[in-house]
């Protein structure tokens, strides 16, 4: 069986919006888009390119998914990401959207359990950004792998991560914090059962 793995570029206080671009997504009237580009560097995109080599499908939310579909299409020629988000399988969860303009895009209406079914189908499904579909995912305890890229500034406002209607969940750290030299730092995390609560720290352990 495959996994699925959440890929989230992520300011200190949790925001995910809009990191590549000012008109990525201005969603609420986000006007700080743009903001991982100061922190770019060959070490952090060497990183971010190899985990996008290792997926075989991308499963996005609806608004992501209108992002790349409008972009990625256009930009393909020697951009080994423009391959490779190109030539996967993409699966798309909406329950409006008909005709996916997007092409080797499949269209999901029921995520719990189409979900469980793209596991049996791949062995790594990415998904990259969509902060409703990851809570709808780790809902339904489908998220195997949180793979984030931590950058050093806060926002203040924009659409945040592990926000309203997350449900509890505990993640083991699975590869070593790696730090690049602009300050972004890349954890790796994988599910982990339950979270351990209820203990007091200011008690010795048993």
């Amino acid at each position: 069986m495959g996994i699925i793995q959440v890929d989230l570029f992520l300011t200190l206080d949790g925001v995910y919006q809009a990191p590549g671009g000012p008109d990525e997504d201005r969603a609420g009237g986000f006007g700080l888009g743009g903001w991982q580009g100061a922190y770019f560097d060959d070490e952090s995109g060497e990183t971010i390119g190899s985990e996008i080599e290792h997926l075989d499908a991308l499963l996005l939310g609806r608004r992501t998914y209108d992002i790349f579909a409008g972009y990625w299409p256009a930009h393909g020629g020697d951009d080994p990401i423009a391959v490779k988000f190109n030539a996967v399988p993409k699966f798309v969860v909406s329950r409006t959207l008909t005709d996916p303009s997007w092409e080797g895009t499949t269209v999901l209406t029921d995520v719990a359990a189409e979900g469980r079914a793209l596991k049996d189908r791949f062995h790594e499904v990415h998904v990259v950004g969509s902060g409703d579909l990851v809570t709808t995912l780790l809902r339904e305890d489908l998220v195997d792998r949180l793979n984030l890229m931590l950058y050093p500034l806060v926002l203040g406002s924009g659409k945040r991560i592990f926000g309203h209607g997350t449900v509890p969940a505990a993640f083991t750290l699975v590869k070593p914090p790696r730090a690049f030299p602009k300050g972004a730092v890349s954890l790796v995390y994988e599910r982990a059962g339950e979270p351990v609560t209820g203990v007091d720290v200011s008690q010795p352990a048993p």
